[in-house]
Order: C-alpha cells, then sequence, then structure tokens
C-alpha cells in the first residue's frame, strides 16, 4: 500500500493533522470572502469570480453554473449566508462549507426575506479555492445570521475516516464511490430512508432538509430523513436515482456526488422529484460513507 501510495504522488506522511486544520482555516476564509463579495459586488458577479470550470447548480436537476450566470438573461434574488459548519479533505483540496441562508426581498421589505440552509463544495485549484456546487434548502421562519464554524464541530467525521494508507490502497476509488453513491437509491427502496441512512451514513452523519434545522448523528440525521422520505414518496413507489457527477480528493478519503432523485412516474406536474448532493467520507473499514446529505425537492 506505501509503494501504492507513493506510486500516485502522494505518501501516507504528507496527510498530518496540522496541515488539516490549516486547509480548514483556508477554506473557512474563502468561504467567508465569497460571503462579502456576494454582499459588495452582488450575487452575479461574486459567482463569476469563485465558480470552477465543471461546477454546478441546481434548478429543475443539475446545471452548467457557468453557463448559467453568464447568460444575459440570468436574474435571481441577492443572498446572503454565514457558515457554520466546514470538512475539508486531508489534501486541502476539496471541502465543503455550510450555514444559514437568507434570500433578500428585491422590495427591500425583510419580512418577505426567506431563510434556510447553503451547502457549497469547493474545490482548490493550485492556490485559488473554487466553487463546485451549492444546494439551498428552505425552512418557514427566521435565522439568525451570527454563527461561526469551529473544527471541534469537524473532528469527529475525521476521527471515524480511514487512514491515509488504506485510503490510499483502492485502485479505483472512484469507481467505488460511484457505486456506493447508486447503491444508497437502491437501498432506499429496499430498507426505506431510515434503515438507508443507517447503513450508508456515518456516526457523525449531518442531514440538511427543507422545512427543519440540520440533523446531526446516526440516529437523528436517519430518524428525521426517513420521516421526510415518508411524507414525500407513498410506500409502494420506488424512486429511482440519476447520478450526474462528482469529484474525488487527492488523498481519495473524501469525495462528493450530486444528481436527481425522483419517485418512479413523476412528471413535471406531480411526484417527487429532488436534487441531492451527497459528501462522502471513507470510514476505517475502507467503505464510503455518508458524511453530509442535502436534499431539495423541485
Amino acid at each position: 500500500m506505501l509503494l501504492f501510495a507513493v506510486a500516485s504522488g502522494f505518501a501516507a506522511e504528507d496527510y498530518g493533522p496540522g496541515e488539516q486544520y490549516r486547509y480548514w482555516l483556508e477554506l473557512e476564509a474563502a468561504d467567508q470572502t465569497y460571503a462579502d463579495r456576494s454582499l459588495e459586488i452582488g450575487r452575479h458577479q461574486a459567482f463569476l469570480e469563485f465558480l470552477g470550470q465543471g461546477s454546478v447548480v441546481f434548478r429543475d436537476g443539475p446545471v452548467n453554473a457557468l453557463e448559467l450566470y453568464s447568460s444575459e438573461s440570468f436574474s435571481g434574488n441577492e443572498i446572503s449566508w454565514e457558515a457554520h459548519y466546514i470538512d475539508v479533505s486531508r489534501a486541502g483540496d476539496l471541502g465543503l462549507s455550510a450555514g444559514p441562508l437568507v434570500i433578500i426581498n428585491p422590495g427591500d421589505d425583510p419580512d418577505q426575506d426567506l431563510y434556510g440552509h447553503l451547502i457549497s463544495i469547493w474545490r482548490k485549484q493550485g492556490i485559488r479555492w473554487e466553487l463546485m456546487a451549492d444546494l439551498a434548502v428552505l425552512i418557514p421562519g427566521y435565522l439568525s445570521m451570527d454563527v461561526q464554524p469551529n473544527f471541534e464541530d469537524t473532528r469527529p467525521v475525521l476521527e471515524e475516516t480511514a487512514s491515509p494508507l488504506v485510503a490510499l490502497s483502492d485502485p479505483n476509488p472512484m469507481e467505488t464511490l460511484v457505486e456506493a453513491d447508486l447503491t444508497f437509491g437502491r437501498s432506499i427502496n429496499f430498507r426505506g430512508g431510515r434503515r438507508a441512512l443507517l447503513r450508508w451514513g456515518m456516526e457523525n452523519s449531518r442531514v440538511y432538509l427543507p422545512g427543519m434545522a440540520p440533523a446531526v448523528g446516526a440516529e437523528d440525521a436517519s430518524t428525521v430523513y426517513g420521516a421526510f422520505l415518508d411524507t414525500q414518496l407513498e410506500a409502494t413507489i420506488p424512486i429511482a436515482l440519476n447520478h450526474v457527477g462528482g469529484f474525488l480528493a487527492a488523498s481519495r478519503e473524501l469525495g462528493y456526488s450530486y444528481g436527481a432523485m425522483r419517485e418512479e412516474g413523476a412528471t413535471e406536474e406531480a411526484g417527487f422529484r429532488a436534487n441531492y448532493l451527497r459528501f462522502w467520507r471513507l470510514n476505517a473499514a475502507g467503505e464510503w460513507r455518508i458524511a453530509v446529505e442535502v436534499l431539495s425537492p423541485y
């Protein structure tokens, strides 16, 4: 395994806990700069500054973000957000930020603002963090923006994660990640949402769903996930998962996937259809597990 790691250009000793904390701080700063720029120059221009090649946003399914934001016909409300949770790979090249979001009413009536959570995927190219995907879930009522991320909230998932030698030993890690993504979708049909997430989620998994606060921890996350799907689906109707894309960190212990889920027979007029964004970590047994699950119906 050590020979494989060296041949891949990365050795286990390259990934120390101090380095990972430094990457965590880098991503925290990038996300805050992005949020500040959105307020300074507007959502449209800030997105164009930070979006990376191959980035996606979600409408009726994932769409090319650069094409959407480069379009002369693009329109959208201004937004403001803050991170309350950050995760990053050992290699410092892939990460996630999540936190409260406000969609600002264009009529400057704060009573008409909308609130939710924004979950963003970041990829580092050279010395620059680029936005690769983001997905928002809305909730009723008000959310405070007075939050700050804490590395201690991230530490539990790091402790569940495979060692560098285990992570670097799989010759086809992206293939196994995609297969895990598809298998999780099938598992929902056979096990139901709660049991599927218990099987495929980490002990410290997080779930972001419309209408509720983030659920943290295997028991709470799986319970709300199962209850949400139960309210959206009839028990006898299976869902189909359309995996669209994803990316893997160079250190191979972390990756993300995205796409759409829908009930069989769903149409534009009726039936459950949802975008999903899924953040994965490899566990100590060398198996992919969901660290963050986001579902947003459309």
